[in-house]
């Protein structure tokens, strides 16, 4: 029953494409397929098995290189989003700047010479963006770089925690959704808990 079905199949087949062309088209071919040797068949026959290899290649080709394509976009969006958080942060920098040295009413944000611990508001960590240069210019500016290379920018310099969270909740109104407060003990970032508890 299945061999009938395969014939009947076959036949419909040939009667489509017989259809489909002219009658002098199909004697034409009718007429090479005799011709061809079985020799000249099986070259034919190994030529499309090797075009189809060739295809299947080239479509896992194009598969990676869009997976790539994807990767790339995912790493451009998220170079995009640090680079509107550092131009954020650099505008939070020079309205501090601005208003601690035209008013003097942020000097609490600027008191590097402290005793003791003292609190610091981290705007970004980054690896695409070295901005340590600035450091100098804008005494409420500055960072850390971390043994892989992360470099994390803060704002200020305050004695108590809360102005530190204040002016955090300043800077995320600003749009720096990513500011923090930190905790630094001479000069170095120690964990913010042990700050407050008094442990250090």
């Amino acid at each position: 029953m299945k061999k009938l079905f395969v014939i009947l199949a076959c036949a419909a087949s040939f009667v489509c494409l017989s259809q489909e062309m002219t009658k002098e088209e199909t004697k034409e071919w009718k007429k090479k397929h005799k011709e061809t040797s079985p020799e000249q068949f099986k070259a034919l026959y190994d030529e499309q098995d090797e075009l189809q290899t060739k295809i299947s290649d080239l479509n896992l080709e194009v598969s990676g290189l869009e997976s790539q394509i994807i990767d790339l976009e995912a790493d451009n969006e998220k170079l995009k989003i640090e680079l509107e958080d550092m131009e954020k942060a650099a505008q939070a920098s020079a309205v501090a700047e601005a208003q601690s040295t035209s008013e003097g009413a942020y000097d609490q944000y600027s008191q590097e010479g402290s005793a003791g611990v003292v609190f610091k508001v981290q705007v970004g960590a980054f690896k695409s963006f070295d901005i340590t240069k600035y450091f100098d210019k804008h005494k409420n500016f500055s960072g850390d770089v971390d043994a892989d290379g992360t470099m994390k920018y803060t704002l200020g310099v305050f004695n108590d925690y809360w102005e530190a969270d204040k002016f955090k909740k300043y800077l995320r109104d600003m749009g720096v959704a990513g500011a923090w407060v930190v905790a630094y003990k001479e000069g170095k970032r120690v964990n913010i808990k042990d700050a407050l508890e008094g442990a250090i």
